[in-house]
């Protein structure tokens, strides 16, 4: 039997590996009470990006019968919004009493657009951690930063014990814990519990605790980060970030506004629009329809300097997303911002 670290199906692949069967309806005691499995607090904001898929075909729909995720995914992913939070270091945490079964440490973080599929062959969890629970249950905590694992094989550990920190590693494009929860080899959703033949809508036994199912309470959209800019956003400035120090120089050579959501789903209708210091001078704006489920989603608008630059005083930002619920349009999200410019 393969008893390493196992590839998560976090973007894609899954390895396949020896495990004994699993029947829901014969699963020895079940593991309950699974605590929240990272330290966010006020200041560091954690965000489910991608939950189990539980749809049978080559479609996706989570336990709520919504969108966030993608085929085959077999596990919670929780993110943090970009590599500058990541780099503060945001602890991971066992999610309950266990004995240490297998880590890895050494993998480098780097976005796998960048590093490629064939530098993590075979080891698509990244560094992680795997927990074994009694006989039957196991936990395993993927993508963590290299060398910030602080356990070993053979160690007990309590729930809220640190094991690591959040990273980069495996196959990945944004920082998170893959956090995947294992009986007999069969991965589970904590969010349904051992149920055969699960059907999204359907009664489900979620294996949280009180405190981490209420931090934990399903968000189909909402906001990962938004920021301005004096040119457009490039993909290496949103994943670190980047915002610009406050006040702008009336000489930036443009002003640019951003968000990048998470969950929006197709037929969606954003407006985004920038305005001058008047509050009612339109500098920018557009208005589209969102083309499909997107887990990531990111928008800007903004506009070149003309002439000698810009006016002085405080610009204005709005962004706003609709949805059509019921044949009525329902307001997902009203972000506002504003930014001084000198």
């Amino acid at each position: 039997m393969r008893r390493g670290i196992r590839c998560c199906t976090s973007y894609l692949v899954m390895s396949v590996l020896l495990w004994s069967g699993f029947s829901g309806s014969h699963a020895a005691a079940t593991l309950g009470g699974l605590e929240f499995p990272l330290r966010c607090s006020d200041h560091v904001e954690c965000v489910v990006q991608n939950l189990f898929d539980h749809d049978p075909g080559p479609s996706f729909s989570d336990y709520n019968c919504g969108a966030l995720g993608y085929d085959g995914h077999d596990g919670v992913d929780i993110r943090v919004a970009n590599l500058s939070v990541m780099d503060e270091g945001v602890a991971v945490l066992a999610a309950a009493p266990g004995v240490v079964r297998a880590v890895r440490n050494d993998m480098q973080d780097i976005n796998i657009k960048d590093g490629g599929l064939g530098a993590i062959k075979g080891h698509e969890a990244g560094n992680a951690v795997a927990i074994r629970h009694g006989s039957d249950w196991e936990t395993q905590y993927s993508h963590l930063r290299r060398g910030s694992v602080q356990v070993k094989p053979g160690d007990s550990v309590k729930a809220g014990d640190v094991l690591g920190l959040i990273g980069l590693s495996g196959r990945t494009e944004f920082p998170h814990l893959h956090f995947e929860v294992r009986h007999r080899g069969k991965a589970v959703d904590p969010f349904v519990g051992p149920i055969d033949g699960f059907q999204c809508g359907s009664a489900k036994s979620p294996m949280w605790s009180e405190g981490a199912g209420k931090i934990l309470k399903y968000r189909p959209t909402g906001l990962l980060q938004t920021g301005f800019a004096t040119d457009v956003p490039t993909r290496k400035a949103v994943e670190w970030g980047e915002t610009l120090p406050e006040p702008v120089s009336s000489s930036a050579p443009a002003i640019v506004f951003w968000v990048e959501l998470f969950g929006v789903q197709q037929g969606d209708i954003e407006t985004i629009q920038l305005f001058g210091p008047d509050n009612k001078t339109v500098i920018s704006a557009r208005t589209r329809q969102v083309p499909g489920n997107k887990a990531r989603w990111l928008s800007y608008v903004g506009r070149k300097r003309r002439g000698v630059g810009w006016d002085p005083g405080v610009y204005q930002s709005r962004y706003e997303l609709m949805r059509v619920h019921a044949g009525k349009r329902e307001v997902i999200l009203d972000l506002r911002r504003t930014l001084e410019v000198d």
